[in-house]
Parts: C-alpha cells; structure tokens; sequence
C-alpha cells in the first residue's frame, strides 16, 4: 500500500529510515481506539454532507467488521506497515472499497493518534482502579485480621513507639487511595475531544464535534487545535500518577523486606512470592518485592523520558511524539502488573506474632510514655523529655530494663515518678491509650479497615 503522504515525493523511503521510523510494531494496540474513532468521524463526515448515506454505512460495517474480527486484541505485526492509522485505512479500502478514500477528508494523523491515545488510556482506567481496590482491599483485611499484633514502630530507622501492625498496612491503604484519586483525576483531565483540529489550524468542515464528543465519550472539546495535536499533558499526569503508585510500592516493599528478614522477622512471606538462591540452600529471597522496589525505577524513568521528550518542542506536531507511546504503554504494564503482585504477596505473607512480641517489649519504646507520666504530674514537657532521657541513657548503660528501676533509683531523677505506675508501662497500654481519629489504637485500627470499604465504594465512576 502507498503512504497516507506518498503524493509529494519521487522516491521511496531509504529501507533504514523504513525500519527507524514504523511505530507499527507498538501503536498497533491502539487499533481499537483507532477503529471507534474513524467510526464516529465516518457519521459525523455524513452528517457535514461529505459522504452520502450508504459510504456511511459501508465504513460503520467495515469498522464493525474488523473490531469483531480483532476481538479486543491488537493486530498481528507486520514490518510492511507504518502505523496503526496505515493498517486501519488499508483494511477499511480492502473491505469497503472507494468510500474508505474519503474517511480521511479534513482529518489528520496528528489529531488522530492524540485522539487514539486519549481513548486508549480512558478504557485502561477501570483496570488501574480495579487492581488498586484489589490492593488496598487486601491491606485493609490484613489490618483487621493483625490489628491486634504490635510491633515496634520506627523513625530514621530506629525504634520509635510499638504501633500496630495493622496500622502500619493502613498507612499504605491510605497512599494507594491518593493514587487511585491521582488516576481519577488525570482521566478526568483526559476525557477532552482533539478530533476537529486537524493537522494543526483546525477544519474547515462543518463537523459537529459536539455530537462526536458524546459519540466517543468525552466531557469536553478541545479549544485550541494547536495545543490540540501536540498536547500530551494527560499522559504526563497519568504515567505521574502510575510513578507515584510505584514509588509507594516500593516504599512498602522495603518495609516487608525488612520485616520479613531475620533481622526483624515478624513477617513470612509466602513461597509463592519468593524464590531460593542457587549456591545456598537455606535461603528464602523476597524476589517479588525487590523487583516492585525495582520497577519503581522504571517507572521513574518513564515519566523523565517524557518530560524531556516535551520540553523542547514547538507547536505543533512533531514526529518526537511517536516516542511517548511505548512509555506510556510500558508506564500502565508495570502499574497493572505491579498491583497484581502486590495483592498476591498481601494475601499469602503470614504474621510470626511471637516474634513480634519479643521485639516490642523492647522498655525504650515506651520513653515517651514515661515523659507523659511526668508531664502528668505537671512536668513541662520538655523538662519531662530531658529527665527521661536521663533515665534511659542510665538504663542502657546498666543494660536494665527502666520499669524495674526502685522507687530510689526513680527519685534521683523525678521524685514525681511511682515505680509501680512505671513498672506498669506496657506496648499494649502504650498503643491502646492513642485512640484518637487516625491512632494505632487497635479499636482505630478496626473501625479504619472496616471503614475502607465505604471509602472504596464511594469512588466516583467515570
């Protein structure tokens, strides 16, 4: 088949520049979008009087035909074909004849695979949000199923205050919810019509892209046509988004690689997710995190690949932006595959809860309760801060437990202090007391898990 373009040059491509330039082999899983939109663009052609009824009718039926025949899937590749729009024109002239010559009337690549692109990620955003309930679904029952488990909780690395463990998988609950509304928000964004714009100043045909719009399910039109072609904002703020959420796996996979390690050991995570090492047979190698720690990286780097694809270009379309639908596409695998795992590596890791239990009956973690005890009393707090530290700093030293301090030893620092309210301290006290909104208290930590069911059911549907 001849290039859309081939009427203004003499010869061929060089076969070099044939092989650097196709983006067939990866745009062709826009064919879809592809398909609806030169749909709706053949009825709105018919309605502006440039094609009669029945060229209408033989495009819908080309279009209907091919989309059934792909069956949701991408065609298969062919190293003959340029792009997606190349294949889609090829098959509608194989099977609706001359009529197929004119669905390209007053339309332009350009705005073409901005709209495709659009779609594409429109009909992609169920899925992001349905793993990302999957995940946080799974993290609220792992909540309520070890909300009573405590362990020790920590800041720099170094043991902090015991808080429950089910409040620390809340605490990644809340993060995926600001992702999955991050998602929301960019598709909203996203839903914007480009198809009018033409190549870069607009039609000169009488479309109606109202009627367009609602045909392919957009919230608005497009109002500038420049900014229409060349805009890749939405993509920008999706793969931000799906970067973001894999920052927050990470993040959360270091914490259950810690856990899960000897060192800590208050985690065990499935062998499903894990894997052995090939020289030493004891090993148990928490692979499933390390590669969504690492994935993370990728999908850093895809958002810099795209800003520093935009930040140089001129209104309005460049070829530059045949690069940004491989990162896309890569950006919403590794969202989709991440989430998947994520969810396996929640519901088959188990709790050591004995082991949890010896490392937060760790005495220091229960310094700032001792400094309430004081500032209880009337103690300014930062009086109370000095006076514990002291305590502490002389517990270590005699490598002693503080709570086991008598009542002379006590007074040397506070004479306030009650050696049977200090040997009295406990994890469980400690974290009971934080019963507040947003607390490790365990009560908290039950009503917030239960409570992401209502938050997850009320995420507006687009």
């Amino acid at each position: 088949m001849s290039k859309l373009w081939g009427g203004r040059f003499s010869n061929a491509s060089a076969p070099a520049f044939e092989r650097f330039s196709e983006s067939f082999s990866y745009d062709r899983r826009l064919a879809q979008a592809e398909i609806r939109g030169s749909r709706a663009y053949a009825a709105a052609l018919g309605r502006a009087g440039v094609l009669a009824a029945a060229e209408v009718a033989a495009l819908v039926a080309a279009l209907d035909g091919l989309e059934q025949e792909l069956g949701g899937a991408p065609p298969a590749a062919n190293p003959a074909l340029e792009d997606v729009h190349t294949y889609v024109t090829q098959e509608l002239e194989r099977r609706a004849g001359p009529a197929a010559r004119k669905l390209q009337t007053g339309r332009s690549r350009n705005e073409q695979v901005a709209l495709d692109l659009r779609l594409y990620l429109l009909d992609v955003e169920p899925a992001l949000l349905a793993g990302l309930r999957d995940l946080i679904a799974a993290l609220a029952a792992f909540a309520a199923q070890h909300a009573e488990v405590l362990i020790p909780g920590y800041t720099h690395l170094q043991r902090a205050q015991p808080i429950s463990l089910g409040h620390h998988a809340l605490a990644y609950a809340e993060m995926l919810l600001r992702d999955a509304a991050r998602v929301q928000d960019a598709c909203r964004r996203m839903a914007v019509l480009p198809l009018g714009s033409g190549a870069l100043a607009g039609t000169r045909l009488a479309l109606d892209r109202e009627a367009l719009a609602r045909e392919l399910g957009f919230a608005a039109l497009s109002q500038n046509s420049l900014d229409a072609v060349s805009d890749r904002d939405f993509a920008v703020e999706l793969v931000f988004a799906l970067a973001l959420l894999g920052t927050h796996l990470s993040r959360w996979a270091e914490d259950w690689i810690l856990y899960s390690s000897s060192e800590f050991g208050w985690l065990v995570m499935g062998d499903e997710y894990a894997s052995g090492s090939s020289l030493m047979p004891q090993k148990k190698n928490p692979d499933a995190l390390e590669l969504l720690r690492g994935k993370s990286a990728r999908q850093i780097g895809t958002l810099n690949q795209l800003l520093v694809l935009l930040k140089g270009l001129p209104l309005a379309y460049n070829r530059d932006l045949q690069e940004d639908k491989e990162a896309v596409f890569d950006a919403v695998d590794t969202a989709l595959g991440s989430l998947a795992v994520a969810v396996g590596v929640v519901t088959t890791t188990r709790v050591d809860a004995e082991r949890a239990a010896a490392l937060v009956a760790d005495p220091n973690l229960l310094a700032t309760d001792l400094a309430d005890l004081l500032v209880a009393a009337g103690v300014a707090f930062r009086d109370a801060h000095e006076i514990v530290g002291r305590i502490v700093s002389a517990a270590l030293a005699a490598k002693r437990d503080f709570r086991t301090f008598s009542a002379a030893e006590l007074a040397a620092f506070a004479p306030l202090l009650d050696p049977a309210t200090v040997g009295g301290l406990t994890a469980a006290a400690s974290v009971a007391c934080r019963n507040q909104l947003g607390g490790t208290a365990v009560a908290q930590v039950r009503a917030q898990a239960q409570g992401m069911a209502g938050r997850l059911a009320a995420w507006p549907q687009r």
